[in-house]
């Protein structure tokens, strides 16, 4: 909460600190919330658990308007700025809000400019995302499309690669040439990519493991993936795979 006060409060209309709570953190919000003329209430711990039952909210809750999405224009133009060092995400389904907010947060780690919902069978940004991704949503434009497959398609039309996470493709992350305009799909929680988002991808890429364990958290697997974009775009040192075209 913390960091989405000092990022932006535009979405915030009220706190609530719960009777009896103490410490920096909660002294912190409050100056934050004045200084930004955001109403603050104390209230008794019975107030807490009827509006916010079986929530660890640790005796602070902030009310926000409904996310205001981005559209997909913005968040191409967000990622235009510099020719071949466009970096977005697709989410593709998926429907676990603590899952949806780790890839927030590690989205906005890696300095990625955008991200991509589906409206159906997804997810989307509520309260329990954005304290999952501490307030890192105002670090990249995110949209809701009606088709992602659509979506997927208008911006290949743009340049960008569009680039599928895969467990079972034989291409690892380390042999593939990030230096261009990406969007990586990365898939739903248990089936994996969808069947139209797959079909749309340039290439399917995979994060090669011990064998053992034959799959990883989604957000977990796009933070490996993301962190090796970044390695190769900021030392210029890819892997011996060759040119490659669409």
């Amino acid at each position: 909460m913390k960091q989405s006060l000092l990022l932006g409060s535009e979405g915030i209309i009220a706190i609530w600190i719960r009777e009896g709570k103490r410490g920096r953190r909660a002294d912190d919000i409050i100056q934050l919330a004045q200084a930004k003329e955001i109403p603050v209430s104390v209230k008794r711990a019975e107030e807490f658990e009827k509006i916010a039952p079986g929530i660890n909210h640790q005796g602070i809750l902030a009310f926000c308007k409904a996310f205001a999405y981005s559209d997909l224009e913005h968040v191409l133009e967000s990622a235009s700025k510099i020719p071949g060092a466009g970096l977005l995400v697709a989410a593709d389904h998926i429907t676990d809000e603590g899952n949806l907010g780790a890839l927030i947060r590690t989205s906005a780690f890696f300095g990625v400019q955008g991200l991509i919902l589906p409206k159906d069978r997804s997810a989307g940004v509520t309260g329990k995302v954005i304290k999952r991704c501490a307030g890192t949503h105002h670090y990249l434009a995110i949209a809701r499309v009606v088709n992602l497959g659509r979506a997927l398609d208008f911006l290949s039309g743009k340049g960008f690669w569009i680039i599928g996470a895969a467990g079972e493709s034989p291409q690892s992350i380390y042999r593939f040439d990030w230096a261009r305009d990406v969007v990586l799909v990365v898939g739903n929680e248990s089936t994996g990519l969808s069947r139209s988002a797959g079909e749309r991808c340039h290439e399917l890429i995979s994060v090669p493991g011990s064998g053992s364990v034959d799959s990883l958290n989604v957000s977990v697997a796009a933070g490996i993936i993301l962190s090796e974009i970044c390695r190769q775009r900021r030392r210029g040192e890819p892997g011996p795979w060759g040119s490659l075209s669409k």
